[in-house]
């Protein structure tokens, strides 16, 4: 049997149906054979340049088909990629690429500037690889990505040399200090999707990578549209999952989010899912179905997958009265643990906004090791057992820290709060890096977040503690509105809270902006809303 590496599965599809297509954004459509085959050429280039297994090769360029090219070139001579966040300065993407250890880079050209500002500080990168563009020449120290993918093909190149072992880094920023470089082998990543499985979507795992092409043809295929950044673990693993099966990755043209453009896409591709990350997606897709209801027929959509971030369930509640043919499946995950927890929502019942059922490696532990007791009401730490990552790259304090042995077992313990209910039900609280401390009481900013935002008047909401005198800190809420919606004010939100959740969790501050600007991968940045309250404030908050 093959390893059970994604190399070797692609491959096996790739022979199997290389006509159909398997990347597609816009008009573009890379079929299977054009896809292997273009990997096929840039994994050799990579050996020629001295790249060999281990040797770890960045990708640093919005969505795109040569970003997945890259990851099968990889993957196809056990090199290790690793994802740059391309909305990080330079002085983050040197010492990313640096404790990475990269020896070659594909980037994408509207990044050449920047690029070249920190080539000279890498000098362990032997090949910087450019993605080009229309009207943007190609530097003389950077090869042409498109060149080389068209170029000499070396069928089966590292086949012989891959194992289950090969790894990928997802670098993770984290909620405080620099990215870190999450170490997964590829058949632990494959088990924790369980080899490929899909019962949403009819899909049964795989017995063997040998096995997808016959899977193809008597389960079917899944077709996805990724939202969210490949450079993030969502996205990714979305594209992939989808690839697993011998479906097509869909993606977006380069370009700030526009929900209408991904129902239009939806539509058009008659695709079997959406992968999103929460409410920065979720928002503005059921926005745009409520503004044209009858615009889209998305009756061939069975699926939207988010991962990574809240997704309220008035939302959810929404979506499906347009998608009633839909399962909406919100997971409790990290780059330091999949499959955490699930809950699946759909016409015959909704969960609760940060619910979900414990997985069978899933597990709520208090600081000091205790499995917290299902309707304790105790909080303790969200944990994964089983395939799980090898720790953290070149960090072993960290890694000792995050992954515990616990009851005689490995653990990942990223750090988000949560309570068991007596059913099993898991119940998020929030990452305890931003918890904020008020009369002694530790309040988890995504709970007040969640409450605010089921206000009508509220489309978005952070809250962040400011210093007290009294209490240590203070709760201060910042709120974006839906737009010609006048501002309720502090005093009818801090009420509204009160009603629903514990009193000494509403804000005693607010904050109006126009944007709350989360990342792409729908995450806030706490750091930046900081920095919104300081300048409205006039002082340091």
């Amino acid at each position: 049997m093959a390893p059970w590496t994604y190399a070797d599965i692609w491959e096996q599809i790739a022979l199997a149906q290389p006509s159909r297509p398997a990347l597609v954004q816009g008009d573009r459509i890379i079929d299977w054979d054009g896809f292997d085959r273009s990997a096929c050429a840039l994994a050799g280039y990579l050996c020629s340049a001295g790249l060999e297994r281990g040797s770890k090769l960045g990708i640093y360029m919005p969505n795109a088909p040569e970003y997945l090219v890259a990851v099968n070139a990889a993957f196809k001579i056990s090199v290790a990629p690793f994802n740059i966040n391309y909305r990080y300065g330079p002085d983050e993407i040197a010492y990313l690429a640096d404790n990475a250890d990269a020896e070659a880079i594909v980037f994408d050209m509207a990044f050449g500037g920047l690029v070249d500002q920190i080539r000279r500080d890498l000098p362990r990168v032997r090949r910087w690889i450019a993605v080009t563009r229309e009207n943007m020449p190609l530097p003389a120290w950077a090869e042409d990505f498109a060149a080389i993918a068209g170029g000499p093909v070396e069928r089966g190149i590292g086949g012989g040399e891959r194992t289950g072992d090969d790894q990928i880094l997802l670098y993770t920023g984290g909620t405080t200090g620099h990215p870190k470089g999450v170490m997964w082998r590829q058949e632990d990543l494959l088990s924790v999707g369980n080899f490929g499985a899909s019962p949403v979507l009819g899909l049964p795992p795989l017995a063997s990578p040998e096995d997808a092409p016959a899977r193809a043809d008597a389960f079917g295929t899944i077709s996805t549209l990724v939202a969210c950044p490949f450079m993030h673990g969502t996205g990714l693993m979305s594209a992939c999952s989808s690839l697993n099966s011998g479906g097509f990755a869909a993606m977006l043209p380069p370009a700030a989010f526009d929900a209408a453009k991904l129902l239009d896409e939806a539509e058009r591709l008659k695709v079997d899912r959406v992968a999103i990350v929460g409410m920065a997606f979720a928002g503005p897709l059921l926005e745009a179905l409520d503004a044209e209801p009858r615009r889209w027929d998305l009756s061939k959509l069975r699926n939207i997958n988010s991962s990574g971030t809240m997704w309220s369930t008035e939302n959810k509640l929404g979506l499906l009265k347009h998608l009633p043919q839909a399962t909406l499946t919100d997971t409790f995950a990290s780059s330091e643990g999949f499959q955490m927890a699930t809950s699946h929502s759909s016409v015959s019942g909704t969960v609760e906004t940060a619910s979900f059922t414990l997985g069978p490696n899933g597990a709520v532990f208090t600081e000091d090791g205790r499995r917290v007791t299902p309707g304790s009401n105790e909080p303790g730490l969200a944990a994964v057992s089983g395939p799980i990552p090898l720790g953290y790259y070149k960090d072993p304090e960290k890694t000792a820290r995050t992954f515990r042995t616990i009851e005689g077992r490995r653990w990942s313990v990223p750090g988000d709060w949560a309570r068991v209910e007596a059913d099993g039900t898991l119940v998020l609280l929030g990452r305890g890096s931003q918890s904020i401390n008020s009369g002694g009481e530790k309040i988890f900013p995504e709970e007040v977040e969640e409450t605010l935002k089921r206000h009508p008047a509220v489309r978005d909401a952070a809250v962040i503690g400011l210093p007290d005198p009294r209490f240590g800190e203070r709760i201060c809420a910042v709120v974006e509105y839906h737009r010609a919606t006048p501002d309720p004010g502090l005093d009818v939100l801090a009420r509204f809270v009160r009603e629903r959740i514990a009193p000494f969790k509403a804000p005693r501050e607010l904050v109006v902006v126009s944007d709350l600007a989360r990342a792409p991968n729908g995450k806030l940045d706490y750091a930046a809303v900081r920095q919104m309250v300081e300048r409205h404030r006039g002082q340091p908050a």
